[in-house]
Protein backbone atom coordinates (compact mmCIF):
# COMPACT_ATOMS: atom_id res chain seq x y z
CA UNK A 1 0.00 0.00 0.00
CA UNK A 2 2.82 2.38 0.77
CA UNK A 3 5.38 3.66 -1.70
CA UNK A 4 7.91 6.18 -0.51
CA UNK A 5 6.04 6.19 2.84
CA UNK A 6 2.93 7.61 1.14
CA UNK A 7 -0.33 5.84 0.24
CA UNK A 8 -1.40 5.23 -3.35
CA UNK A 9 -4.77 3.62 -2.59
CA UNK A 10 -6.93 2.69 0.36
CA UNK A 11 -9.52 4.25 2.64
CA UNK A 12 -9.17 6.89 5.33
CA UNK A 13 -12.07 7.75 7.62
CA UNK A 14 -12.22 11.44 8.48
CA UNK A 15 -14.06 12.89 11.46
CA UNK A 16 -15.71 15.70 9.54
CA UNK A 17 -16.16 18.91 11.55
CA UNK A 18 -19.23 21.12 11.34
CA UNK A 19 -18.86 23.98 8.85
CA UNK A 20 -17.14 22.81 5.67
CA UNK A 21 -18.85 20.64 3.05
CA UNK A 22 -18.01 16.97 2.51
CA UNK A 23 -16.42 17.96 -0.81
CA UNK A 24 -14.14 20.48 0.87
CA UNK A 25 -13.04 18.06 3.59
CA UNK A 26 -12.35 15.35 0.99
CA UNK A 27 -10.35 17.77 -1.15
CA UNK A 28 -8.26 18.79 1.86
CA UNK A 29 -7.54 15.13 2.64
CA UNK A 30 -6.48 14.59 -0.98
CA UNK A 31 -4.19 17.61 -0.85
CA UNK A 32 -2.59 16.42 2.39
CA UNK A 33 -1.97 12.94 0.95
CA UNK A 34 -1.31 14.11 -2.63
CA UNK A 35 -3.55 11.41 -4.17
CA UNK A 36 -6.85 11.42 -6.13
CA UNK A 37 -9.78 11.10 -3.71
CA UNK A 38 -13.55 10.67 -3.49
CA UNK A 39 -16.01 10.30 -0.63
CA UNK A 40 -18.85 7.91 0.14
CA UNK A 41 -21.99 9.53 1.52
CA UNK A 42 -22.42 13.30 1.66
CA UNK A 43 -22.82 15.10 4.97
CA UNK A 44 -24.38 18.57 5.08
CA UNK A 45 -22.01 21.34 6.22
CA UNK A 46 -23.74 21.58 9.62
CA UNK A 47 -23.36 17.82 10.23
CA UNK A 48 -20.26 16.23 11.76
CA UNK A 49 -18.94 12.71 11.97
CA UNK A 50 -17.84 9.73 9.90
CA UNK A 51 -16.85 10.62 6.33
CA UNK A 52 -15.35 7.76 4.31
CA UNK A 53 -12.67 9.06 1.93
CA UNK A 54 -11.41 6.75 -0.82
CA UNK A 55 -7.87 7.08 -2.16
CA UNK A 56 -6.62 6.20 -5.64
CA UNK A 57 -8.09 3.00 -7.07
CA UNK A 58 -10.39 2.69 -4.04
CA UNK A 59 -12.55 5.47 -5.55
CA UNK A 60 -14.12 2.72 -7.66
CA UNK A 61 -15.68 1.37 -4.46
CA UNK A 62 -17.95 4.44 -4.26
CA UNK A 63 -21.19 2.83 -5.57
CA UNK A 64 -20.92 0.07 -2.96
CA UNK A 65 -19.81 2.20 -0.01
CA UNK A 66 -22.45 4.86 -0.59
CA UNK A 67 -25.34 2.46 -0.14
CA UNK A 68 -24.19 1.03 3.19
CA UNK A 69 -26.37 1.49 6.29
CA UNK A 70 -25.79 4.73 8.18
CA UNK A 71 -26.07 5.48 11.90
CA UNK A 72 -26.60 8.91 13.46
CA UNK A 73 -26.94 10.52 16.86
CA UNK A 74 -29.49 13.31 16.62
CA UNK A 75 -30.80 16.05 18.88
CA UNK A 76 -34.56 16.32 18.28
CA UNK A 77 -36.31 19.37 19.71
CA UNK A 78 -40.05 19.21 20.34
CA UNK A 79 -42.05 22.42 19.95
CA UNK A 80 -44.32 21.63 22.88
CA UNK A 81 -44.63 19.42 25.93
CA UNK A 82 -45.77 15.80 25.58
CA UNK A 83 -45.64 12.85 28.01
CA UNK A 84 -42.42 10.85 27.98
CA UNK A 85 -44.31 7.68 27.15
CA UNK A 86 -45.64 9.31 23.98
CA UNK A 87 -42.09 10.07 22.82
CA UNK A 88 -41.31 6.37 22.94
CA UNK A 89 -44.50 5.50 21.09
CA UNK A 90 -43.68 7.93 18.28
CA UNK A 91 -40.17 6.50 17.94
CA UNK A 92 -41.60 3.00 17.52
CA UNK A 93 -44.06 4.26 14.90
CA UNK A 94 -41.19 5.46 12.71
CA UNK A 95 -39.17 2.24 12.76
CA UNK A 96 -39.46 0.25 9.53
CA UNK A 97 -40.33 1.48 6.03
CA UNK A 98 -41.14 5.17 5.75
CA UNK A 99 -41.97 7.55 2.89
CA UNK A 100 -39.79 10.61 2.34
CA UNK A 101 -39.45 13.36 -0.23
CA UNK A 102 -36.02 15.07 -0.56
CA UNK A 103 -35.95 18.67 0.78
CA UNK A 104 -36.32 21.56 -1.65
CA UNK A 105 -32.60 22.41 -1.28
CA UNK A 106 -31.56 18.85 -2.14
CA UNK A 107 -29.51 18.22 -5.28
CA UNK A 108 -31.57 15.14 -6.19
CA UNK A 109 -34.99 14.90 -7.81
CA UNK A 110 -37.79 15.48 -5.27
CA UNK A 111 -39.56 12.20 -5.99
CA UNK A 112 -41.28 10.30 -3.19
CA UNK A 113 -39.00 7.53 -1.96
CA UNK A 114 -39.14 4.67 0.53
CA UNK A 115 -36.41 4.28 3.13
CA UNK A 116 -36.06 1.89 6.06
CA UNK A 117 -35.31 3.00 9.61
CA UNK A 118 -33.80 -0.15 11.09
CA UNK A 119 -33.56 1.20 14.64
CA UNK A 120 -34.70 4.38 16.37
CA UNK A 121 -33.48 4.46 19.96
CA UNK A 122 -34.13 7.14 22.59
CA UNK A 123 -30.88 7.82 24.45
CA UNK A 124 -31.92 10.69 26.68
CA UNK A 125 -34.84 13.06 27.28
CA UNK A 126 -34.46 16.45 28.94
CA UNK A 127 -37.57 18.59 28.75
CA UNK A 128 -38.37 19.11 25.08
CA UNK A 129 -34.91 17.94 23.94
CA UNK A 130 -34.60 14.30 22.89
CA UNK A 131 -31.34 12.56 22.00
CA UNK A 132 -31.87 9.82 19.41
CA UNK A 133 -29.77 7.11 17.77
CA UNK A 134 -30.97 6.30 14.25
CA UNK A 135 -29.77 3.38 12.10
CA UNK A 136 -31.19 3.68 8.60
CA UNK A 137 -30.81 3.19 4.86
CA UNK A 138 -28.46 5.42 2.91
CA UNK A 139 -30.31 8.44 1.60
CA UNK A 140 -32.57 8.84 4.63
CA UNK A 141 -33.16 12.50 5.49
CA UNK A 142 -32.91 12.82 9.27
CA UNK A 143 -34.13 16.42 9.23
CA UNK A 144 -37.32 15.29 7.46
CA UNK A 145 -37.64 12.35 9.86
CA UNK A 146 -37.54 14.73 12.84
CA UNK A 147 -40.13 17.00 11.23
CA UNK A 148 -42.53 14.13 10.57
CA UNK A 149 -42.02 12.67 14.03
CA UNK A 150 -42.87 16.07 15.48
CA UNK A 151 -46.12 16.19 13.51
CA UNK A 152 -47.02 12.69 14.70
CA UNK A 153 -46.25 13.65 18.30
CA UNK A 154 -48.58 16.64 18.11
CA UNK A 155 -46.72 19.88 18.86
CA UNK A 156 -44.21 19.56 16.02
CA UNK A 157 -40.47 19.13 16.21
CA UNK A 158 -37.19 19.76 14.41
CA UNK A 159 -33.63 18.53 14.18
CA UNK A 160 -31.15 20.73 16.05
CA UNK A 161 -27.87 18.81 15.77
CA UNK A 162 -26.71 15.72 13.90
CA UNK A 163 -23.61 13.55 13.95
CA UNK A 164 -22.95 10.45 11.83
CA UNK A 165 -21.42 7.72 13.98
CA UNK A 166 -21.25 4.94 11.39
CA UNK A 167 -21.18 4.51 7.61
CA UNK A 168 -21.41 0.88 6.55
CA UNK A 169 -18.73 -0.98 8.52
CA UNK A 170 -16.80 2.21 9.34
CA UNK A 171 -17.34 3.77 12.77
CA UNK A 172 -16.10 6.66 14.89
CA UNK A 173 -13.37 4.33 16.17
CA UNK A 174 -11.86 4.36 12.64
CA UNK A 175 -12.05 8.16 12.26
CA UNK A 176 -9.26 10.74 12.42
CA UNK A 177 -9.26 14.51 12.23
CA UNK A 178 -7.63 16.33 9.31
CA UNK A 179 -4.99 17.61 11.74
CA UNK A 180 -4.16 14.06 12.82
CA UNK A 181 -3.87 13.06 9.16
CA UNK A 182 -1.55 15.97 8.41
CA UNK A 183 0.61 15.14 11.44
CA UNK A 184 0.87 11.51 10.28
CA UNK A 185 1.93 12.58 6.79
CA UNK A 186 4.60 14.83 8.29
CA UNK A 187 5.87 11.89 10.38
CA UNK A 188 5.97 9.69 7.25
CA UNK A 189 8.08 12.28 5.42
CA UNK A 190 10.40 12.30 8.43
CA UNK A 191 10.87 8.54 8.16
CA UNK A 192 8.17 7.26 10.51
CA UNK A 193 5.33 5.81 8.37
CA UNK A 194 3.66 3.87 11.21
CA UNK A 195 1.03 6.50 12.19
CA UNK A 196 -0.06 6.97 8.58
CA UNK A 197 -0.08 3.23 7.91
CA UNK A 198 -2.42 2.84 10.86
CA UNK A 199 -4.84 5.41 9.42
CA UNK A 200 -4.99 4.16 5.82
CA UNK A 201 -7.29 1.13 5.71
CA UNK A 202 -7.02 -1.47 2.93
CA UNK A 203 -9.63 -1.55 0.16
CA UNK A 204 -10.77 -4.92 1.48
CA UNK A 205 -12.45 -3.11 4.42
CA UNK A 206 -14.72 -1.41 1.90
CA UNK A 207 -16.35 -4.69 0.87
CA UNK A 208 -16.55 -6.25 4.33
CA UNK A 209 -20.34 -6.27 4.13
CA UNK A 210 -20.49 -8.10 0.78
CA UNK A 211 -20.68 -11.88 0.36
CA UNK A 212 -17.33 -13.18 -0.83
CA UNK A 213 -15.93 -15.76 -3.22
CA UNK A 214 -12.37 -17.03 -2.85
CA UNK A 215 -10.67 -18.17 -6.07
CA UNK A 216 -7.68 -20.21 -7.14
CA UNK A 217 -4.42 -18.44 -8.01
CA UNK A 218 -4.77 -19.73 -11.58
CA UNK A 219 -8.09 -17.88 -11.98
CA UNK A 220 -6.91 -14.47 -10.80
CA UNK A 221 -5.27 -13.09 -13.93
CA UNK A 222 -8.15 -14.06 -16.21
CA UNK A 223 -10.52 -12.13 -13.96
CA UNK A 224 -8.15 -9.15 -14.08
CA UNK A 225 -8.52 -9.23 -17.88
CA UNK A 226 -12.31 -9.13 -17.63
CA UNK A 227 -13.15 -12.81 -18.01
CA UNK A 228 -16.13 -14.25 -16.18
CA UNK A 229 -15.48 -16.60 -13.28
CA UNK A 230 -16.30 -20.29 -13.66
CA UNK A 231 -16.98 -22.68 -10.81
CA UNK A 232 -13.72 -24.57 -11.48
CA UNK A 233 -11.84 -21.46 -10.36
CA UNK A 234 -13.73 -21.15 -7.06
CA UNK A 235 -12.31 -22.42 -3.78
CA UNK A 236 -15.20 -21.45 -1.52
CA UNK A 237 -17.94 -18.88 -0.96
CA UNK A 238 -19.12 -17.11 2.19
CA UNK A 239 -22.42 -15.38 2.80
CA UNK A 240 -25.78 -15.54 1.08
CA UNK A 241 -26.43 -13.98 -2.34
CA UNK A 242 -28.88 -14.22 -5.21
CA UNK A 243 -28.36 -14.05 -8.96
CA UNK A 244 -27.51 -10.44 -9.83
CA UNK A 245 -26.19 -9.52 -6.36
CA UNK A 246 -22.72 -7.98 -5.97
CA UNK A 247 -20.04 -10.21 -4.46
CA UNK A 248 -16.43 -9.59 -3.51
CA UNK A 249 -13.92 -11.84 -5.26
CA UNK A 250 -10.73 -12.53 -3.29
CA UNK A 251 -7.50 -14.48 -3.63
CA UNK A 252 -6.76 -17.19 -1.10
CA UNK A 253 -4.54 -14.59 0.63
CA UNK A 254 -7.67 -12.43 1.15
CA UNK A 255 -6.60 -9.85 -1.46
CA UNK A 256 -9.45 -8.08 -3.24
CA UNK A 257 -9.47 -8.91 -6.95
CA UNK A 258 -12.81 -7.53 -8.07
CA UNK A 259 -16.43 -6.88 -7.30
CA UNK A 260 -18.54 -9.13 -9.48
CA UNK A 261 -22.18 -9.76 -10.29
CA UNK A 262 -23.34 -13.22 -9.27
CA UNK A 263 -24.56 -15.38 -12.16
CA UNK A 264 -25.89 -18.01 -9.74
CA UNK A 265 -27.14 -17.80 -6.18
CA UNK A 266 -25.05 -18.98 -3.25
CA UNK A 267 -27.32 -22.01 -2.81
CA UNK A 268 -26.54 -23.18 -6.35
CA UNK A 269 -22.80 -22.44 -6.39
CA UNK A 270 -20.66 -25.57 -6.40
CA UNK A 271 -16.90 -24.86 -6.17
CA UNK A 272 -14.87 -26.89 -8.63
CA UNK A 273 -17.70 -27.51 -11.09
CA UNK A 274 -18.21 -26.14 -14.59
CA UNK A 275 -20.43 -23.20 -15.48
CA UNK A 276 -20.11 -19.44 -15.00
CA UNK A 277 -20.77 -18.17 -11.48
CA UNK A 278 -19.87 -14.45 -11.59
CA UNK A 279 -19.03 -11.63 -14.01
CA UNK A 280 -16.58 -8.87 -12.94
CA UNK A 281 -18.02 -5.36 -12.71
CA UNK A 282 -15.12 -3.48 -11.07
CA UNK A 283 -11.57 -4.91 -11.15
CA UNK A 284 -9.07 -3.65 -8.57
CA UNK A 285 -6.06 -5.94 -8.95
CA UNK A 286 -3.65 -5.19 -11.77
CA UNK A 287 -3.11 -7.86 -14.42
CA UNK A 288 0.06 -9.96 -14.14
CA UNK A 289 -0.03 -9.70 -10.33
CA UNK A 290 -0.56 -13.47 -10.45
CA UNK A 291 0.80 -15.77 -13.17
CA UNK A 292 -1.50 -16.38 -16.10
CA UNK A 293 -3.37 -19.66 -15.74
CA UNK A 294 -5.62 -19.46 -18.79
CA UNK A 295 -5.42 -19.90 -22.53
CA UNK A 296 -6.53 -17.24 -24.97
CA UNK A 297 -9.08 -19.46 -26.69
CA UNK A 298 -10.77 -19.96 -23.29
CA UNK A 299 -10.56 -16.34 -22.23
CA UNK A 300 -14.32 -16.13 -21.60
CA UNK A 301 -14.07 -18.21 -18.43
CA UNK A 302 -11.56 -18.91 -15.67
CA UNK A 303 -10.32 -21.99 -13.99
Amino acid sequence: MMAGNMPKSGIVVIDKPRGPSSHQVTAWAGKILDVPVGHAGTLDPAVSGVLVVMLGAAVRLAPYLQRGEKEYVCLWRLHGDIPGARIGEVAKEFEGRIYQRPPRKSAVKRALRIRTVNKLEILEVEGRSVLLRVACDAGTYIRSLCHHMGLAAGPGGSMRELRRTRSGSFTEADAHTLQELEDAVYAAHEGNPAPLQGMILPMERGVADLPRISIRDTAVDALCHGASLAGVGVVNAEGTFLTGDPVGVFTQKCELVAIAEARVGSDALRPGTTGLVAAPRVVFMESATYPRGWKKKKKESTG
